[in-house]
């Protein structure tokens, strides 16, 4: 089997259409393929997180200023309950629990160019292979450090990361981060004067609001101490924000940063509405691994292009239909007729 050419293909396949994503779709409309030959292909390639670096390492443009983010999303899997990758889990998108597929993600963000690269994931398999998310986290860490050697000063990621473990680690490697965490945790800003308390229940003074406060977080070691801001995202919404970056005094700036995280969720967005990675219909986990692989090569992909054209990738995937609309309206195949 052409597993190189496969794959190209089946690239291409999720690349053109629209609506549908499943190996009977693409069987009905290509030439030289089976359901059976793309469910072999499918179930027998192994795809892994370093062919996403291999085709998208070229591209990236490195900055000293650059920012890495970790989060995790979940690929809807509602409808198939048999495949040993779903599993129950909490969805940020829906805000309640789903069956689906966990997915910890990994991006590059240039701050000067505005731009950002998908670098490596990894599948949430806790009954396969027995790993956290956030041994996940830490391994794709420390590949981007010993292993990619990307340049970059600053990480960002969600609460769920916000870990004594993973803070630990990230000074090891005399890295900086920013991350909310959960209005439960508990904080000292009495420098050991009082007992810790929740962080949503320490009070505030205008300079405080302004410049953030020092505080001790809880299960960190003695003495050791951490930058708090407190960020009023809306009306209903507030975020509490650490960070080791000492020298930090300004509310303003460290909201700015943390919006930058955002930008990995544009990509679990575009990701979930371009290439069909929600799409596929198999229950075997090879299959899903290699088409949420795929799915991955195609961001990649359309994000080169629109990068190249000055376009978005909305306009790229959908801009497909446009030839067809013209065709349609000037010449339709189901011409409409008025009974009345």
């Amino acid at each position: 089997m052409d597993y190189k050419q496969h794959r190209l293909d089946y690239c291409e396949f999720l690349i053109s259409s629209q609506i549908n994503y499943t190996q009977t779709y693409l069987a009905d409309h290509h030439e030289h393929y089976s359901h059976d030959s793309i469910n072999r292909f499918l179930r027998s390639d192994k795809l892994t997180p370093n062919i996403l670096w291999q085709n998208v390492k070229d591209e990236i443009v490195e900055s000293e200023n650059g920012y890495v983010i970790f989060d995790d999303t979940v690929i809807d899997k509602r409808y198939n309950q048999k495949s040993n990758l779903v599993r129950s889990q909490w969805s940020g998108n829906e805000k309640r629990v789903i069956r689906g597929i966990g997915v910890v993600t990994n991006i590059y963000v240039n701050p000067e160019l505005n731009c950002y690269w998908i670098i490596n994931y990894r599948i949430y398999d806790p009954a396969g292979d027995g790993q956290s998310k956030i041994t996940h986290m830490l391994e794709m860490l420390d590949n981007l450090v010993y292993v990619k050697e990307l340049s970059f000063n600053i990480i960002l990621m969600d609460s769920w990361y916000a870990t004594t473990q993973i803070m630990k680690h990230i000074e090891k490697l005399d890295k900086i981060y920013y991350c909310p965490i959960k209005s439960n945790r508990h904080v000292d800003d009495s420098q050991g004067e009082m007992k810790h308390m929740r962080v949503d229940k320490i009070t505030w003074n205008e300079e405080e609001l302004s410049q953030g406060k020092t505080i001790h977080l809880k299960k960190m070691p003695k003495g050791h101490r951490l930058k708090l801001f407190r960020l009023v995202l809306s009306t209903q919404r507030t975020e509490h924000v650490v960070t080791n970056d000492m020298s930090q005094d300004n509310q303003n700036v460290t909201k700015e940063l943390c919006g930058i995280r955002w930008k990995i969720e544009q990509f679990h967005r575009e990701s979930k509405q371009v290439t069909g990675i929600e799409g596929c219909q198999c229950r075997l986990s090879r299959s899903l691994r290699n088409h949420i692989a795929c799915s991955f090569l195609v961001w990649v992909h359309l994000h080169r292009l629109a990068l190249k054209t000055k376009r978005s990738i909305y306009q790229l995937k959908f801009g497909l239909l446009d030839d067809y609309m013209r065709k349609e309206l000037k010449n339709p195949s189901i011409p409409m007729v008025l009974l009345a």
